[in-house]
């Protein structure tokens, strides 16, 4: 999953050094770029009326497929706002719906998860501040995925955290070695 709107971007690059890694762990991949798509990240009002039924909109049935064949979701995206981007925020919100990552069956008060195939969610992600301004604002990106993504997958479903802080003040040799790292990281994550 890849979400920026500049294809030149650094971000671009990581994806890049993403399917390097996948490539060379002989994992078989689906990429989606969601501003690349066009998908649409608004979460309808017909949606909202319908988020305890079933299913997600047609439009977007192939999205949900894709969730649930995956065994590892990666996520590339910049952190921006100190969690996800809009785009990808609401890929979660019309994704992750009932039917698909989880069920409320009637009278309870607990979600069930659906996506037993999920195994892992790797963010691999760009801050422009450093890691101690990230802290302080309590790493709403990550405790989206370790609090809300996580708990839809297998039971023993684990997160690992790919980042590069203070990228606005990073040097080209940090940023470099930042996407060996990724690649690398990737590749081991995913053997």
């Amino acid at each position: 999953m890849y979400c920026h709107p500049s294809p030149t971007s650094y971000v671009a690059a990581l994806r890049d050094r993403v399917l390097v890694g996948l490539d060379d762990a002989g994992a078989e991949t689906r990429l989606i770029d969601l501003y690349a798509d066009g998908f649409t990240p608004e979460f309808s009002a017909s949606e909202r009326a319908a988020h305890l039924d079933d299913g997600t909109d047609p439009a977007i049935s192939q999205h949900a497929e894709s969730l649930q064949w995956c065994n590892t979701l990666i996520l590339v995206y910049p952190t921006w706002w100190a969690g996800q981007p809009a785009m990808l925020k609401g890929w979660f919100d019309r994704v992750f719906v009932s039917g698909v990552a989880w069920e409320l069956p009637a009278g309870a008060n607990r979600l069930r998860p659906h996506l037993d195939n999920l195994r892992r969610i790797v963010a691999v992600t760009t801050h422009g501040s450093p890691k101690y301004i990230n802290a302080l604002e309590g790493e709403g990106g990550k405790r989206t995925l370790t609090r809300a993504l996580r708990p839809m997958g297998h039971r023993f479903c684990r997160t690992s955290w790919l980042a590069i802080y203070n990228i606005d003040r990073s040097t080209d040799d940090a940023r470099v070695r930042f996407l060996d790292r990724t690649e690398k990281a990737i590749t081991a994550l995913t053997r």
